[in-house]
């Protein structure tokens, strides 16, 4: 996974915040209609913590975990999500920072197509999902596509996906992965 260094960081808040505020409240809504009272919500590259922020607003039930492999983007993650109790680690979606089985659902916007080793990402993935437990990954359709479905569907077998279209954007650009454990 990339990392990003803190101009960069800065740089692609800016740029979440202007661009990706419908998909992140559209992930949002994913994350309510796919989660019980109290359930445990994982972002996987979390950035700068925009979409916890939503998800946040929209649920202060649930327990909000992120991660991202960037230092700084936790940092500015931290800053967005100050005062919220929500748990931000700097880590890799190949060794997550959680127990087997802890999870109840797990998301990720745009940052699958960066994960170096998606084999280990998304046995991982699994390792943390409680049974039953879902993921919807959200990223580019025109990227890695078969090789994100053949490594989701080596470990979780069944795999939907759904494209998906952001409001200022002419054509559908993102495709959304569907798993449960």
């Amino acid at each position: 996974m990339t990392t990003f260094g803190y101009e960069q960081s800065l740089g692609y808040d800016r740029r979440a915040t202007r661009l990706l505020t419908g998909l992140y409240r559209r992930i949002a809504t994913d994350i309510d209609a796919n989660t019980t009272d109290s359930a445990t919500v994982l972002d996987l590259g979390t950035g700068p913590g925009k979409l916890l922020s939503h998800v946040a607003a929209r649920r202060p039930d649930l327990r909000l975990h992120g991660i991202d492999l960037s230092p700084h983007m936790i940092e500015i993650a931290r800053r967005t999500l100050a005062g919220q109790p929500i748990d931000l680690a700097v880590a890799d979606v190949a060794e997550l920072p959680h127990p087997h089985a802890s999870i109840d659902f797990a998301v990720s916007s745009l940052s699958m197509h960066e994960w170096p080793d998606l084999p280990a990402a998304v046995t991982e993935l699994r390792r943390v999902l409680r049974p039953g437990g879902g993921a919807a990954i959200f990223d580019f359709r025109f990227t890695r596509t078969r090789e994100i479905r053949r490594a989701l569907s080596t470990v979780f077998g069944s795999v939907d996906t759904e494209t998906v279209r952001l409001p200022w954007h002419p054509v559908a650009v993102i495709t959304c992965y569907r798993v449960t454990a």
